[in-house]
Order: C-alpha cells, then sequence, then structure tokens
C-alpha cells in the first residue's frame, strides 16, 4: 500500500510542476495533494504544520495567478477596460483550443480592452498589454517556484523514511 501512496504522491508532484506551465493544471494545489498523499503513509507521522502552511501557499499561489496579470495591466499604465480585458483574454484563452492561448489570451484581451477605452493611443494599449505578459511569466514563475519546493519537501519526506519503502 505504501508503494502505491508514494507513486500516487510523486505522479501529483510531477503533475504539480508541469502545471505550473500549463494553466489548465493547478500546479501548486496538485503539488500539495502529492504532499498530503505521502502523509497518507501509516509510518510517516502526520505534520500539521507542514501540511496547513503548504496549502495556504498553495491556494495563496492559485489565486495570485489569476491577479498578478491584472496588476501587471494596471501597473503598465492599463485601464478597467484593459484588467477587464486581461481578465477575459485569460479564460478565453484557456477555452480556446489554439497554442499557447493562455499566454496570448490576456495580451490581446488587454490590448483590445485599452483599444476599447481608447483607440488613438495604440503605444499606451501595447504598454498595457505587455505588462498582462509580464504578470503572466511571473506569476508562473511563482507556480514554478512553489511546486519545485513542494518536490523537495516530497522528496525529503521519502529519503528521511527510507526504511518504509524497503522491500
Amino acid at each position: 500500500m505504501e508503494f502505491i501512496l508514494l507513486l500516487l504522491g510523486l505522479i501529483c508532484m510531477c503533475l504539480g510542476v508541469l502545471g505550473s506551465f500549463l494553466p489548465v493544471i493547478p500546479g501548486p494545489p496538485i503539488s500539495w495533494l502529492g504532499i498530503l498523499i505521502l502523509y497518507l503513509v501509516p509510518e510517516i507521522e502526520i505534520n500539521y504544520w507542514v501540511l496547513g502552511i503548504t496549502f495556504m501557499i498553495a491556494i495563496g499561489v492559485a489565486i495570485l495567478d489569476y491577479v498578478i496579470p491584472a496588476k501587471g495591466t494596471k501597473r503598465f499604465g492599463g485601464s478597467r477596460f484593459g484588467i477587464w480585458g486581461t481578465n477575459i483574454g485569460l479564460i478565453v484563452g484557456l477555452l480556446v483550443p489554439i497554442p499557447f492561448g493562455f499566454i496570448i489570451g490576456p495580451f490581446l484581451g488587454a490590448l483590445i480592452g485599452e483599444l476599447l477605452y481608447n483607440s488613438t493611443d495604440t503605444n499606451r494599449a501595447f504598454i498595457a498589454a505587455t505588462g498582462s505578459l509580464l504578470g503572466f511569466i511571473i506569476g508562473t514563475f511563482f507556480k514554478f517556484l512553489v511546486a519545485i519546493i513542494y518536490f523537495g519537501i516530497f522528496i525529503t519526506l521519502v529519503l528521511n523514511h527510507s526504511n518504509v519503502w524497503s522491500i
């Protein structure tokens, strides 16, 4: 049974790291699920502090993943139209089956939103859309960093309890 839980946890960890880059898969929450599965092994004592803190971080990063691109748009001078365009573009980019739609969607959404706000200032609209793209890249970096840290916690738990896995 321990090997099945170890394997399921490892699959969750790999999916979590992959989900850092693919917005369809919520990376950090799935990585956290891998840690939780590992704590279900009877021989491993449950550390509620680790589970609680990592859970809160996973949820926080998952929420920030949707907030950071809009904040990037605003930081680069975007209006509410650009922020709404970023959010709508993110959703559309996830749903439309085009390559890199999750990157193109927020950028185009912010650009279109800013052009709707002021169609004469294309330079400002492009700069705000660039802010959306930078926000997406920063959010992806945070998700990847958290997923890698969770993978490290997972590996540490596995190595610290190596007597459980011996045959």
